[in-house]
């Protein structure tokens, strides 16, 4: 192994997007987004009590198990967007090299 393949090996390691820390990173955000809306409507309950609650969160009801749900799928919905972009990243960063 020459020294130009293992930078170009580093080059490309370094390219690559790691998909456990990209869904933490990415469901933390939904997770602290989810329960910055939820202490909203708690803070204005006239504002923001849109059906897109229920269209984004099947399941999802003003109970204390309902805003549970609604975290769980917070968290859910972060680890498939980092699964399915991190992937699809990873596989044409590897192709275009």
């Amino acid at each position: 192994m020459t020294i130009d393949s293992t930078r170009q090996a580093t080059v490309r390691q370094a390219g690559t997007l790691s998909i456990t820390a990209f869904g933490l990173s990415l469901s933390t955000f939904f997770a602290v987004t989810y329960l910055l809306c939820v202490a909203f409507r708690l803070i204005a309950p006239d504002v923001g009590s849109h059906i897109s609650w229920f269209q984004f969160f099947p399941g999802f009801s003003w109970t204390p198990a309902g805003v549970l749900l609604g975290l769980i799928e917070s968290v859910a919905y972060g680890w498939y967007v980092a699964l399915v972009f991190g992937w699809l990243f990873n596989f044409f960063a590897a192709w275009r090299d």
